[in-house]
């Protein structure tokens, strides 16, 4: 998957249609639960991981240097209304990193995590997309809003998926890792239950690691893994979740203090991690496009930026004339 290109314009004509039309951007959502009882929710078949062998990220002409992006977001309780602000911001999203030059071609998955002890359907993955299928690719999630109530998701089992089940080209042909977002405000099962990668993805654990520290060390061979806990969410600053996934991930726990700054907090994530930007460049770019998101992401980023080594910043007269 992966091929075409982001039209800014056509996404804004699907808006524009939806609008005049009365219809949802979550359309698919809207009629599983309103006409479907509880025991019938299934996963659209276009994000249902039952059976995927695997999901791929592949170089072409139209794009010989992919570089494979997922963001994958929690939907139960008070998180599922992420998917919709992301929705909203998907042209912001594109528009720093295609015409700000973060990434050059980047290949963007949508996917969906719930929990799977209680919920129908406790994890949707799409494709990785370079074009505006990704705008139907989260218009097609079911946002179940379910969950457990013991302030843990399936986030292992997502991750899971995204090591075992994704092939990427960034990372196989030149070693270069892609990049998992996961939005959030829980922590994750200690260890992957084999009874429900059988019966959620339709395949054996194989490999037997088990636990989900060592499944992350697996995962992040393959992709660089970042954390968001936004504000507005049930468990937003709380110090146990925040404790649990920086022993997974280390630095890469971001604190969100506006879940609306979301796209642009991902996109210059990127941008830092690329090195095609510093923190202030960043921020001159999203004033540049009109953002009023700069103060969420400088107090969101401000961390990672400062422990970036002197060497790798820098400064924007240097970026705008490579």
């Amino acid at each position: 998957m992966g091929s075409g290109r982001w039209d800014s314009d056509a996404y804004e004509a699907a808006e524009h249609y939806r609008r005049e039309t009365g219809q949802s951007a979550f359309d698919y959502n809207d009629r599983v639960l309103s006409r479907t009882p509880r025991s019938q929710w299934r996963a659209h078949p276009s994000l249902d991981p039952y059976g995927v062998t695997v999901r791929e990220s592949r170089d072409s002409a139209e794009h010989p240097e992919s570089l494979a992006v997922a963001v994958l977001f929690d939907v139960t309780g008070s998180m599922g209304h992420v998917p919709r602000v992301l929705q909203t911001k998907l042209a912001d999203l594109f528009g720093l990193l295609l015409r700000k030059g973060y990434v050059d071609h980047p290949q963007i998955m949508f996917g969906a995590i719930g929990d799977a002890y209680s919920d129908r359907v406790p994890l949707q993955v799409g494709q990785f997309e370079s074009d505006n299928r990704m705008d139907e690719q989260l218009g097609d999630i079911v946002l179940e809003g379910g969950g457990g109530g013991q302030m843990r998701e399936s986030y292992e089992l997502a991750m899971h998926f995204m090591a075992r089940h994704t092939s990427i080209d960034c990372f196989e042909k030149r070693g270069k890792r892609g990049y998992l977002f996961i939005i959030g405000d829980e922590m994750a099962y200690p260890s992957v239950n084999p009874q429900q990668v059988s019966r959620v993805l339709g395949a054996r654990q194989g490999r037997g690691e088990g636990s989900t520290e060592s499944l992350v060390r697996e995962l992040t061979q393959k992709y660089d893994v970042y954390y968001i806990l936004p504000e507005g969410s049930s468990y937003a600053g709380n110090t146990e979740v925040l404790d649990s996934w920086r022993a997974l991930l280390g630095q890469n726990v971001i604190q969100l203090d506006d879940l609306g700054a979301v796209c642009e907090t991902i996109a210059l994530t990127i941008g830092l991690a690329e090195d095609r930007i510093d923190l202030a460049a960043g921020l001159d770019d999203l004033r540049d496009v009109g953002s009023a998101a700069g103060g969420s992401v400088e107090r969101a980023l401000g961390g990672l930026d400062a422990r970036r080594t002197p060497d790798r910043r820098h400064d924007r007269g240097a970026r705008q004339s490579q």
